[in-house]
């Protein structure tokens, strides 16, 4: 793509392909973006408990943070077909046979070096020659957070095992009977009061969650 040179000195925004059969080729945005946004979140699941007028919102896990904005191409002044721009993008939205999949980019401008997979290219194509043929057309992006598995494994083994689990108590349940299913010692009852900050072991609720905490060593 024709790189524009403009935004005061700012470079162009560029999306590298960084694998399969396409890897090493840039896509350079004719006009850089006048605005981006991100978003990140995460996911809660919903347990029912019986006696309480509302779920208990349990944490599921991370979401993949987004990155969205409008890319802007226009081929009026040369009159050329404005596609062989737009279709650039497709590279990214197709299955590459040596993957089983799309491949993965990374989108740079300015501070930002954002790791992907675009996720969807929403293209409205706004002037047309005479024969039909579109010059200028818009095109939202929405790129959505890509880490390698072998990146995830790593970082999941470096981080210290916690064996800390959740239980939820039911209806004739007691701390000294979770202690004794739970470690094999109704005495260490204290241990799950202590981390679950339960002065009266007898006002236990059904429906409550504990913590329980990890066996010593």
């Amino acid at each position: 793509m024709a790189a524009s040179g403009s935004d005061g000195g700012l470079s162009d925004a560029t999306i590298r392909i960084q694998n399969g059969e396409n890897a090493g080729t840039e896509i350079t945005a004719m006009f850089n973006p006048t605005e981006y946004s991100r978003s990140k979140g995460i996911q809660y699941g919903e347990q029912d408990i019986a006696g309480l007028s509302s779920p208990i919102a349990q944490f599921v896990s991370g979401q993949a943070e987004t990155l969205s904005m409008e890319l802007f191409f226009d081929t009026s002044e040369e009159r050329a077909d404005v596609t062989e721009e737009t279709d650039q993008l497709d590279l990214l939205l197709t299955v590459d046979k040596t993957l089983g999949a799309p491949p993965f980019c990374t989108f740079v401008w300015g501070g930002i070096e954002f790791k992907a997979v675009l996720e969807n290219a929403d293209k409205q194509f706004t002037m047309f020659r005479g024969d039909g043929t579109p010059i200028r057309a818009r095109v939202n992006v929405t790129f959505k957070e890509y880490r390698p598995p072998s990146t995830q494994q790593k970082q999941e083994k470096s981080k210290p095992a916690d064996n800390t689990q959740r239980r939820t108590v039911k209806e004739g349940d007691t701390l000294w009977g979770i202690a004794k299913q739970e470690y094999g010692d109704p005495t260490q009852w204290k241990r799950i009061a202590g981390a679950n900050g339960i002065d009266n072991p007898r006002t236990l609720q059904p429906g409550t969650e504990l913590t329980i905490p990890p066996r010593s060593s």
